[in-house]
């Protein structure tokens, strides 16, 4: 049985959807607001690979334990393991990010499948090993029970680049929007 107040996405969605700038997020997302179906959030299984085969290499996606807080790697695409140069599959969260940035990245994973929300960022989306990625991102939760959130799954594309980071204040930091599940 689905939480009290969850419905087809509406007006939260449609918003969602026009703040991405890139159209593999779009699809992503479209995708996700597809297998939903009547419930409030799809499941992990119910995501077919072979509807957004070109957008794989972006998709990122975590197991949640909700009694441990923790998160375990499900996948990484090509492109996201680029920049961290190793698989997620069954990683502890706390392995794949710096420890500068576990407690702000964890958090925003964590408000994204408790509350449950929709997450849009564009920006600095990544630094790591002196590389930087400037882009856009989308996570969206997941729930195979149906009842209560059990992962989450994202996209990210960007512009990977080294050295000094640019000077305007956008590509300094993620701006962050975050959407209500309607």
């Amino acid at each position: 049985m689905l939480r009290s107040g969850w419905r087809l996405p509406g007006m939260a969605f449609e918003a969602f959807l026009a703040a991405i700038s890139a159209e593999p997020l779009k699809l992503v997302a479209e995708h996700w607001a597809a297998v939903r179906g009547g419930r409030s959030v799809p499941g992990w299984c119910d995501i077919r690979p072979s509807a957004i085969a070109p957008q794989l290499s972006i998709l990122w996606s975590w197991k949640y334990d909700a009694a441990t807080d923790r998160f375990t790697g499900r996948l990484a695409g090509d492109a996201v393991e680029a920049i961290f140069g190793r698989s997620f599959r069954g990683a502890d969260m706390r392995e794949i990010f710096p420890a500068a940035d576990y407690d702000r990245i964890s958090a925003r994973h964590r408000r994204v499948a408790t509350e449950p929300a929709l997450f849009h960022g564009r920006g600095l989306v990544f630094s790591h090993l002196d590389r930087y990625g400037i882009g856009e991102r989308v996570i969206l939760p997941l729930s195979d029970s149906g009842q209560a959130c059990d992962g989450i799954v994202g996209a990210t594309v960007y512009e990977m680049a080294t050295g000094s980071r640019p000077p305007d204040v956008e590509a300094q930091q993620e701006i962050e929007e975050w959407f209500a599940i309607d």
